[in-house]
């Protein structure tokens, strides 16, 4: 049942499911010394978890040929062809932004370093991913495209204001599924039973910003939560069957490689779909910012050399299931003060 469950709507698993199906069949009534349609009825049940197991087998094989579960691979698993992801802007804030539990939002953050120019609140929905659409399209005319709520808290509103939203986004022509990117501490169970009720229709992952394990860190970004809030949002959300991704920064003040590596042995333990990792950066504007060039010497940047072999070894720890969407990210420039590796998004 865990094999099928994470192969749900897999083209190729299905296919090679199918084919192993009629082959094992064939062969097992030709083989036999019975004959008639009762015999051929009889072996259809152990017909069935042959293929079964030749189909798992076949699917772990293929993965089997890469050092990690990469986002393409698992993506294969759902659709036939080139998808991509576009990110939109619904208007969403955040409560340690808003005043509900703080204001001017974690100490690290800047929304500008990750939203495309066609992703602008002022737009609807609608005309985001349209605009979206358009950019990949000329690469790929027969792309399909997830929309993915990325900006600020995209599950801090009204159940009625977020259905209306998702659903809008799903009935674009085009979109085959939602990406959404919340807090763990913004997750009603009356959100999550409705989108367990989604999940039966459409692709949908539902990705938290857990930052870090450590608690004192959360505190000193101002993050408005602690490590449990993620913990019991990320198994909640497992437990609807909702695909569950979790995002990590490394090198945070106060988080050395032998911490990022106890960490890592602790998110391992957690029942999460996928993760995406990305390297501390110091971006102009923010709270981090100004306290870098107060006390500089209390950061301690990766050269990229560092960070990768970093890398390896946090990988190294988390299950082989975990697909790894994510391991560098590189800010525009014109917002970046360090490090800069020059780098492109990996």
């Amino acid at each position: 049942s865990g094999a099928l469950s994470r192969e749900k709507g897999a083209p190729r698993f299905v296919f090679f499911l199918c084919i192993s199906a009629i082959v094992s069949l064939v062969f097992r009534t030709f083989m036999s010394t019975h004959e008639g349609t009762r015999h051929l009825l009889r072996n259809i049940k152990v017909n069935f978890y042959i293929s079964l197991v030749f189909s798992y087998l076949y699917t772990v094989m293929q993965d089997s040929k890469r050092p990690y579960y990469d986002f393409a691979s698992f993506l294969s698993r759902y659709f036939v062809g080139k998808v991509q992801k576009i990110s939109i802007h619904a208007g969403f804030t955040c409560p340690n932004r808003d005043g509900s539990k703080g204001v001017g939002g974690c100490t690290y953050c800047n929304n500008q370093t990750f939203n495309p120019e066609y992703c602008h609140p002022d737009k609807s929905i609608t005309e985001q991913l349209v605009d979206g659409m358009q950019f990949f399209s000329h690469k790929y005319p027969d792309m399909r495209y997830l929309a993915y709520f990325q900006a600020y808290t995209n599950t801090y509103g009204e159940l009625e204001q977020l259905k209306a939203m998702y659903e809008e986004a799903l009935s674009v022509d085009g979109v085959v599924g939602l990406v959404i990117g919340t807090r763990p501490d913004c997750m009603p169970d009356s959100l999550l039973d409705y989108l367990a009720h989604l999940n039966r229709n459409t692709f949908l992952m539902v990705e938290y910003g857990i930052e870090s394990a450590n608690d004192d860190t959360l505190r000193r970004i101002r993050r408005g939560h602690d490590f449990a809030t993620a913990v019991d949002a990320i198994r909640r959300t497992h437990e609807r069957g909702i695909l569950t991704g979790g995002h990590l920064i490394l090198g945070l003040p106060g988080e050395d490689r032998d911490e990022l590596l106890r960490q890592a042995s602790v998110i391992a333990t957690l029942p999460l779909d996928m993760l995406k990792l990305h390297q501390l950066q110091l971006i102009k504007g923010t709270r981090m910012a100004r306290e870098y060039a107060e006390n500089p010497d209390a950061f301690c940047l990766y050269d990229v050399d560092d960070y990768i072999e970093t890398v390896i070894d946090y990988v190294e720890r988390i299950p082989s299931s975990v697909v790894f969407e994510r391991f560098i990210s590189q800010s525009p420039r014109s917002l970046l003060i360090a490090p800069d590796w020059g780098l492109k998004n990996y």
